[in-house]
C-alpha cells in the first residue's frame, strides 16, 4: 500500500528523463569527483525547467480547450431550445388573443345598465381584468420566445465601446440614484472601436445593467470597466455589490427560462439572450459570482467583427 507522501505514476513521468541524469550525475560524481557531478547535473536543471514550462503550458490549453467545449455545448443548447421556442410560441399566441379579446368582452358587458346593479359586478370587473393582465403578460412572454428563436440578422459597423456604454449608463442611472446606486466608469480611453452590431450590444448592456439594479436594490455600486484584452479583444465587464449568485446556480444562468427573480419578476430569458448575441457577435461572455459578495460579468469581443 503506497504511504500519502508518495508521488502518483502519471506525475513522476514526465520527469523521467530528469531523474536518470541526475542519477548518471551522480554516479559520475561517485566515480569521477564533484565536478563531473555538477557538470552533469546542469542539464538535468534545464531539463527539469523546459519539462515543467511544457507541463505548465499543456495545462493551460487544457482548461481552455475545456472551456471552448462548455461554450459550445451551451450555444448548441440555446438553438435546440430557440427552435423548440418558436413552435410553441405560436401555438400558445392564439388561444391568448381569444382569453383576451374574451375578457375585454366581458368587461364591456359588466359596465351595461342591464348589470350595472348587479352586486358583485365590481368583483367580476377586477377579475377580468386581472385575467387581462395576466393574458398582456404571457404575450410578452411569448414574444420574447418568438425574438429569442428568431434568426438575427447583423448589422456591423465601427462602435465606440465606451460611448455604447456610457449612454446606456445615462439611460438606467436616474433610477439607480433613486435607490443610492452609484455607477463607476473605469473606460479605458485608448480603447479601439470594435467592428459589431451596436442595437444588439446595446441590448445586451442594458440588460445586465438592469441585473446588477435588481440584485443590489440598494445602497450599493456598479463597475463597468473597460479595457483591450488578449488577441485583439476588447473586454467588457459589468460588476455589481448585490446578493451574488449560488454555485448550484451559477452554471444554469445562461439557460433559457432560469431565473432566480420571484414569480412575475423575470422571465428568465434575458441572460439566454444575452449569452445568444455575444456567441452572434463572434465573443463570449462569462460570469463569477459568490453568495453575499456580488457578481462580475465578463465580455469579449473582436475588434473585427468577424461574425
Amino acid at each position: 500500500m503506497a504511504s500519502k507522501t508518495e508521488l502518483p505514476l502519471n506525475t513522476l513521468q514526465p520527469y523521467t528523463s530528469v531523474i536518470l541524469i541526475v542519477l548518471a550525475a551522480l554516479l559520475l560524481g561517485f566515480t569521477n569527483g564533484p565536478w563531473y557531478f555538477a557538470a552533469g547535473l546542469l542539464p538535468a536543471l534545464v531539463s527539469f525547467f523546459g519539462t515543467r514550462e511544457l507541463l505548465g503550458k499543456v495545462r493551460k490549453a487544457n482548461e481552455q480547450k475545456s472551456f471552448l467545449d462548455e461554450q459550445l455545448i451551451q450555444s448548441q443548447k440555446l438553438a435546440a431550445i430557440g427552435e423548440l421556442s418558436s413552435g410553441i410560441a405560436h401555438e400558445i399566441n392564439n388561444p391568448l388573443a381569444i382569453i383576451g379579446q374574451e375578457s375585454e368582452w366581458g368587461i364591456h358587458l359588466l359596465q351595461s345598465d342591464e348589470l350595472r346593479d348587479f352586486k358583485q359586478v365590481n368583483d367580476l370587473t377586477d377579475s377580468l381584468r386581472e385575467i387581462t393582465r395576466q393574458v398582456k403578460r404571457c404575450k410578452e412572454i411569448t414574444h420574447r420566445l418568438l425574438n429569442f428563436a428568431r434568426k438575427m440578422e447583423t448589422l456591423l459597423q465601427r462602435v465606440d465601446v465606451n460611448r455604447l456604454i456610457e449612454d446606456m449608463t445615462k439611460w438606467v442611472e436616474r433610477e439607480t440614484k433613486q435607490h443610492n446606486i452609484n455607477i463607476v466608469r473605469r473606460f479605458q480611453k485608448d480603447l479601439p472601436p470594435v467592428v459589431t452590431d451596436a442595437p444588439l450590444l446595446r441590448q445586451v448592456i442594458l440588460n445586465l445593467l438592469a441585473n446588477a439594479a435588481y440584485a443590489i436594490q440598494k445602497d450599493g455600486a456598479i463597475t463597468l470597466t473597460t479595457c483591450l484584452a488578449d488577441h485583439g479583444q476588447v473586454e467588457i465587464i459589468v460588476t455589481d455589490t448585490g446578493s451574488g449568485i449560488s454555485k448550484e446556480n451559477l452554471g444554469k444562468i445562461f439557460n433559457p427560462f432560469f431565473t432566480t427573480k420571484p414569480p412575475g419578476k423575470g422571465t428568465g430569458l434575458g441572460l439566454s439572450i444575452c449569452h445568444r448575441i455575444i456567441d452572434k457577435l463572434g465573443g463570449h461572455i462569462s460570469v463569477t459570482s459568490e453568495l453575499g459578495h456580488g457578481t462580475t460579468f465578463t465580455i469579449r469581443l473582436p475588434q473585427k467583427g468577424e461574425v
